[in-house]
């Protein structure tokens, strides 16, 4: 059984590694140390995450996926979540977080009796349905306020959006021209995939054009 850490924040702004510490810290608590650490800036409302798909590719049967929070994972709409609990599922992953106690059976192994174990995961699954569904109301609910404030704003005259970042997407544009994956492109810019995709759509535009 491998420990598998996931880190995630929605924007390039944040530090999706302020939890690595606190999840080492509670992985020494149980008596375990995480074998590796899988992070990226990917918002949690889309599937489409390349390291949470390399952490279920890179897992063997029975490994544990650590997470700070359960909406780290699941802000999901109720199909995508379906089909993620069905990825981890085919290789029996478990999902641990400090926030969910009755998770942490997964980190005992053998201490527990088989009947335990069983009631504790049918308890531990109806508890991440529910905060899934809490994780994905709240980010709706967030998205509706934010397009209230703007479209306020607009009538207002106050709202002028986000500056584009003109450098950014030129770096984006030069790497992609020298056949960096959107991965790599990442890593040196910290950026987010909708950047570049937005970037290869201008360019690919430019070349029709």
């Amino acid at each position: 059984m491998f420990i598998r850490a996931y880190l995630r924040a929605s924007t390039a702004e944040q530090d999706a590694e302020r939890a690595k510490q606190p999840l080492i810290s509670f992985a020494q608590d149980h008596g375990h140390r995480i074998a590796s650490f899988y992070v990226e800036n990917e918002s949690g409302a889309t599937l489409d995450r390349p390291e949470l798909m390399r952490l279920i590719a890179d897992a063997g049967e029975r490994d544990i996926v650590l997470v700070e929070q359960i909406d780290r994972l699941a802000r999901l709409n109720q199909d995508d979540w379906e089909k993620l609990k069905r990825r981890l599922g085919e290789k029996k992953l478990a999902i641990v977080s400090p926030e969910l106690p009755t998770s942490w059976v997964a980190l005992k192994g053998g201490e527990s009796s088989e009947f335990t174990a069983s009631i504790l995961q049918a308890v531990n699954c109806m508890l991440l349905d529910m905060l899934a569904a809490v994780a994905r109301k709240d980010y709706e609910d967030r998205r509706r306020r934010q397009l209230q404030g703007i479209a306020k704003a607009q009538e207002e005259g106050k709202y002028r959006g986000r500056p584009r970042d003109d450098k950014k997407r030129q770096h984006i544009a030069k790497l992609l021209a020298t056949d960096h994956s959107y991965s790599e492109i990442q890593e040196i810019l910290s950026c987010s995939r909708h950047l570049i995709a937005s970037v290869a759509k201008g360019l690919r535009h430019s070349d029709v054009v």
